[in-house]
């Protein structure tokens, strides 16, 4: 009979132990998910903010083609600013001509108002 009435207390306690545990774990999770969210909500911010600024750039842009009086269609501002990329990333011309598959000329007339404008900070930067 003693027997039974200590398992029976051991079973009680395990049982007690166990709720314990479940509440604390859940409590552990809620505050895990609480966290998540709030980092997600922060990055969803950022998302936002860099959307914004990219719309900007893209409205500054247009405003400036408009103002210089440049016309380029979608797929010419593309190509010049793959070019660019490829110039930027100091890929020669002829590798950037062979690449995009037209003349090395039209590259050097791509890239000739570009190269000017480094040369001239290069001089700046050096005195």
């Amino acid at each position: 009979m003693m027997m039974l009435w200590t398992l029976a207390g051991l079973f009680g306690i395990s049982i007690i132990l166990l709720v314990i545990s479940i509440s604390r774990t859940s409590q552990k999770s809620k505050a895990q998910h609480k966290q998540i969210d709030l980092i997600h909500i922060e990055t969803m911010k950022e998302i936002n903010a860099l959307q914004e600024s990219i719309r900007n750039m893209e409205l500054d842009l247009e405003v400036v083609m408009k103002e210089a009086g440049v016309q380029l269609s979608s797929e010419e501002k593309v190509f010049m600013r793959e070019v660019l990329d490829l110039a930027n990333r100091n890929y020669s011309t002829e590798s950037i001509a062979d690449m995009k598959q037209v003349s090395i000329e039209k590259i050097e007339r791509v890239l000739a108002p570009y190269r000017t404008i480094k040369e001239g900070r290069k001089v700046a930067n050096e005195i």
